[in-house]
C-alpha cells in the first residue's frame, strides 16, 4: 500500500518537477541569430536577481494561462531597462502571470540593448526590429498557441515603451514579397498598453486607425508622465479609443504596484484588467454581449 501510494505521488508531482527542469518556452526570434549577428548568438546572456543583460539572441518566453481560462487573447510584454537591461522578473514575469490570471497568452520579449556594456546595436534599428519580428511571429504561430490574430496586443515599461512606440506608430505592414514567412505577417498590434513609457519615438501625431490604448502613470514621475500626455494628446487629436491614468504619486519604475504603500499604485493592475475587459478584449467575438439598438 504505501508503494502505491509513493508512486502516486511521485506522478502528482512529475508535472511540477518536468516544470522547474524545463521552465517556460523559449522562441528566438530568429533561428540562426539576429540577422547580421548570427556569430553571436550561442554567447550567454547575463542575469542577477530581477534583471538580464548582454542580449544577442532575441527572444520570445511564451507564458501560457490555465487551460480553462485562455480565451485567444495575446500580448507581447517590453520590458524596462534605460536599454541597458531587462527588468526581467517585476517588468515581465510579473505582468505576464497576472495577464495570464486574466486568460491572456503572454510572449516576453527579450530585445538587444542599445546602451549595454560595448553593444553594437542600435535603439532605432535593433530593438525596434526585434520588437516588429515578435509581434510577426506571434501572429505566425498563433493557431498554435490558440491566438485570435485580431487580439494580439502589446505592453511596454519605460524604455520598453519606446519599442512599442516604435513598433506601433512606425511602419508595421508586412512584406508580402518576404522570402521569410514570418516577415510576411502583420506587425501591427490589436491594442497597446504603455506603462510609464520612455520619451523616445513619440510621434507627434498618430493615424486614425491607430490601435486603442491603455496609458498610466504618476505625475511625480520626471521621466515619463510627459510622455503619458504627449500620447494622450495625440489619441484625442486622431479621434482613437484612448484611457488614461495619472496617478499623484509613484514616481517612475513602480512595475506591478506590488512593493508600493500607495493604495492607487499597489491596485493599478486591476484598472488595466477592467479596460480589458470593457473594450472585449477578454471576450472572443463569438461570447461578446450583444449591443441593443
Amino acid at each position: 500500500m504505501a508503494k502505491y501510494i509513493k508512486t502516486i505521488i511521485c506522478l502528482l508531482l512529475f508535472p511540477a518537477a518536468l516544470w522547474a527542469q524545463t521552465g517556460p518556452t523559449v522562441i528566438p526570434l530568429w533561428p540562426n541569430g539576429a540577422p547580421g549577428f548570427e556569430n553571436r548568438r550561442n554567447e550567454p546572456e547575463q542575469a542577477k536577481d530581477y534583471w538580464v543583460k548582454n542580449i544577442h539572441n532575441p527572444s520570445l518566453t511564451v507564458f501560457l494561462p490555465p487551460k480553462d481560462k485562455a480565451n485567444g487573447s495575446a500580448v507581447v510584454i517590453c520590458p524596462g531597462g534605460g536599454h541597458r537591461l531587462l527588468v526581467w522578473t517585476a517588468e515581465g514575469i510579473d505582468p505576464a502571470k497576472f495577464l495570464n490570471s486574466l486568460g491572456i497568452t503572454v510572449f516576453v520579449l527579450k530585445y538587444r540593448l542599445g546602451r549595454d556594456t560595448l553593444s553594437p546595436y542600435k535603439i532605432e534599428v535593433h530593438a525596434r526590429q526585434d520588437g516588429l519580428r515578435a509581434m510577426r511571429l506571434v501572429h505566425s504561430r498563433a493557431a498554435e498557441f490558440g491566438i485570435d490574430t485580431n487580439r494580439i496586443g502589446i505592453m511596454g515599461f519605460s524604455a520598453g515603451g519606446e519599442v512599442v512606440d516604435m513598433v506601433t506608430f512606425g511602419p508595421n505592414k508586412p512584406d508580402a514579397n518576404a522570402p521569410d514567412p514570418i516577415d510576411r505577417q502583420s506587425a501591427k498590434p490589436a491594442f497597446v498598453i504603455q506603462i510609464y513609457p520612455g520619451p523616445l519615438f513619440i510621434p507627434d501625431s498618430i493615424p486614425h486607425d491607430s490601435p486603442p490604448a491603455f496609458l498610466l502613470a504618476a505625475n511625480d514621475d520626471p521621466c515619463c508622465s510627459v510622455s503619458l500626455m504627449k500620447l494622450l494628446q495625440a489619441y484625442r487629436e486622431a479621434k482613437v479609443p484612448v484611457e488614461a491614468h495619472l496617478f499623484t504619486q509613484g514616481a517612475h519604475g513602480f512595475n506591478m504596484g506590488y512593493r508600493s504603500k500607495l493604495k492607487s499604485i499597489s491596485t493599478w493592475p486591476q484598472r488595466l484588467a477592467d479596460w480589458l475587459s470593457d473594450n472585449n478584449i477578454l471576450q472572443p467575438v463569438n461570447e461578446r454581449p450583444k449591443v441593443l439598438h
